[in-house]
């Protein structure tokens, strides 16, 4: 009776690309242009962390949910988005749209000076 090897397969099979997946631009453009999505949602979250690390804390962190925010708007809408599709696209689209909510809220809610006052938010206590 023959052992099974316990060695990897020289060929990986069974591992497919996630849907939409492939570059969003041809092969003979740059790396940043052929991967336009996830440049934009990078660049997007890149600004509103320099922005929370300058003191505009709320605005950085508002921006930083809404670059994802985007993000699952082009994995939603567009049919090929190359690194930004991670999952299938109905995965991509609820993690990254719950995600990009969640930060926009409880930034919106948070001390001092909430913009939107939640019901379940405790205030310092009050």
């Amino acid at each position: 009776m023959a052992r099974a090897s316990r060695r990897p397969p020289v060929e990986t099979t069974g591992t497919f690309r996630p849907e939409g997946g492939h570059a969003a631009a041809g092969p003979g453009k740059p790396l940043t242009v052929r991967q336009w999505p996830i440049t934009v949602v990078l660049t997007v979250v890149g600004v509103g962390l320099l922005a929370t690390v300058f003191g505009a804390w709320r605005a950085g962190l508002v921006t930083v949910g809404c670059g994802l925010l985007l993000g699952g708007l082009l994995r939603a809408l567009l049919p090929e988005v190359g690194m930004l599709a991670v999952r299938s696209r109905f995965t991509d689209v609820l993690v990254l749209g719950f995600l990009g909510g969640i930060i926009v809220l409880l930034t919106l809610s948070a001390l001092p000076d909430p913009v939107l006052r939640l019901p379940f938010h405790l205030h310092g206590g009050h």
